[in-house]
């Protein structure tokens, strides 16, 4: 049973949207949400070792967050509800250092991200609230997370805000250094350099405008 599709995200090396094969009929629909095997077979090898459950209301914008030595790779996707899901590549040598990525994920699609290590992660929730769940490679050690502004001049990213919505964020999301103090991560041994050229990546965006910022949540996402 199962199988998924895999889909590289523009020319970041590494970083593949995740469509599973789902069943589907009137008593509802059955489908395997991670397969190790499929995924290795796809190149796609990082260990899971921590699962996290996080409920946001809408207009929570949490991001953008790395670890610096422990870094987090991830397998993220949307249990409940709809966020815009973006990344930084801040990974040092990389041809795509500080180019993003932005895609809709969401229970409906039931899409994954798979994010390896050496990028910053963040997301807005679209819905009137949204069950995110992460897969992780590594262990959260508080000492270590670190971000960049989530409305960094610099990386732009194109955050689908309507006008009428107010961004609700965090003390500590609000006085991140911007990007590049600090931000390049090392690569992590037997990890390749990364390649292609540097350009933006945007996938499913559902508008734009300005918007309202409210301190709110305090957590590691």
């Amino acid at each position: 049973m199962g199988g998924f599709r895999f889909e590289q995200c523009g020319n970041i090396e590494g970083l593949y949207l995740v469509e599973p094969q789902v069943f589907a009929d009137e008593r509802g629909y059955n489908f395997e949400a991670y397969h190790a095997g499929s995924f290795r077979e796809a190149g796609l090898d990082m260990v899971f070792v921590q699962d996290n459950l996080s409920m946001s209301a809408k207009g929570t914008l949490r991001g953008m967050h790395f670890q610096k030595n422990y870094q987090q790779g991830k397998l993220v996707c949307v249990v409940c509800g709809e966020v815009f899901d973006a990344v930084v590549d801040i990974r040092e040598g990389s041809r795509t250092y500080g180019q993003w990525f932005g895609t809709v994920l969401s229970a409906e699609k039931k899409n994954m991200l798979y994010v390896p290590e050496g990028f910053a992660h963040g997301f807005l929730v679209l819905s009137d609230t949204a069950v995110f769940s992460y897969k992780l490679s590594e262990h959260y050690h508080p000492e270590d997370e670190s971000g960049i502004p989530w409305n960094d001049e610099t990386v732009g990213i194109r955050w689908p805000i309507p006008e009428d919505m107010t961004v609700l964020t965090s003390e500590r999301d609000s006085c991140h250094p911007a990007f590049g103090e600090g931000s390049a991560l090392k690569p992590k041994r037997n990890r390749k350099t990364m390649g292609a050229a540097a350009h933006e990546n945007v996938m499913d965006e559902t508008g734009s405008g300005r918007m309202e910022h409210q301190k709110f949540f305090q957590n590691n996402e």
